[in-house]
């Protein structure tokens, strides 16, 4: 522990500067290993304090969360793999910066969920808000319902995979990766993307800067009903399939060398 002016400091177990507190250790292990505790009664804090505690202290490989109530920046940080259940919704920057873990939300969750997860999977029961898996790296990111404005701006990878509509400026400036929309998508879809591939089912309401149709491959057939089985979606509906035009960013007049760089 060190001393910042009259402020302590403690590292958690991933060697990360935080304030002093305490995690709650209320959780139950059952005889299978999981462990289970009800947050009702605690704060954003003292929750991600005792799911750490239970991950990188006591290692415990699977947790539920009871009664999460739309507590915001729940979930973030988890660098390891393991399972989380989160039986109810979640607030805003629900488990952003992941590295591994299986996360299923059992409700709905806020704005800028999942932003900058870089591997595993978040499976949301329900609806989700603006900006849902913003820079996202890796991993496989389902909604079940419908999400708002600009899913996936600046996505640099992984899948995310959308049951409803998604709403105006969907991958904006997106980089890579994939978008699976089996709703409508409104107004500016793929809006200034480098690179990617956005496929919807439903209306689109307008195409983005330099957001074009993409032609059909056998490797988008395999792709979708993959995911589709994976997650028990069912049968999947037909897809339109967009991606960048190229010629907003110039890359006519690159070099193949420095095409390769920027694709």
């Amino acid at each position: 522990m060190a001393a910042v002016g009259e402020r302590q400091i403690s590292y958690d177990a991933r060697g990360l500067a935080e304030p002093v507190a305490d995690a709650p250790r209320t959780a139950v292990v059952d005889a299978n290993g999981v462990a289970t505790f009800d947050a009702r009664d605690l704060t954003t804090r003292t929750i991600n304090l005792e799911l750490r505690r239970l991950l990188y202290e006591e290692g415990v490989d699977e947790v539920v969360v009871q009664n999460p109530q739309g507590r915001h920046s729940l979930g973030v940080g988890i660098l390891r793999r393991c399972k989380i259940r989160f039986e109810g919704s979640l607030g805003y920057f629900a488990c952003g910066i992941i590295d591994g873990p299986e996360i299923h939300i059992t409700g709905r969750v806020g704005w800028s969920a999942c932003e900058n997860m870089m591997s595993g999977v978040v499976v949301v029961d329900g609806n989700g808000g603006s900006l849902t898996g913003a820079a996202m790296r890796g991993g496989d990111l389902v909604v079940r319902g419908r999400v708002g404005a600009r899913t996936g701006i600046d996505q640099k990878g992984g899948t995310i995979i959308i049951g409803g509509s998604v709403g105006s400026m969907t991958g904006f400036m997106m980089q890579r990766g994939r978008q699976i929309i089996c709703g409508d998508a409104g107004p500016g879809l793929g809006d200034s993307m480098y690179d990617g591939t956005i496929y919807v089912a439903g209306k689109v309401k307008s195409l983005g800067i330099d957001c074009i149709p993409g032609e059909w491959t056998d490797a988008d057939t395999e792709l979708i009903e993959r995911k589709f089985r994976i997650y028990g979606l069912g049968s999947p509906p037909e897809f339109q399939k967009f991606v960048c035009g190229k010629v907003l960013y110039n890359y006519d007049s690159l070099e193949p060398s420095e095409k390769k760089l920027v694709l």
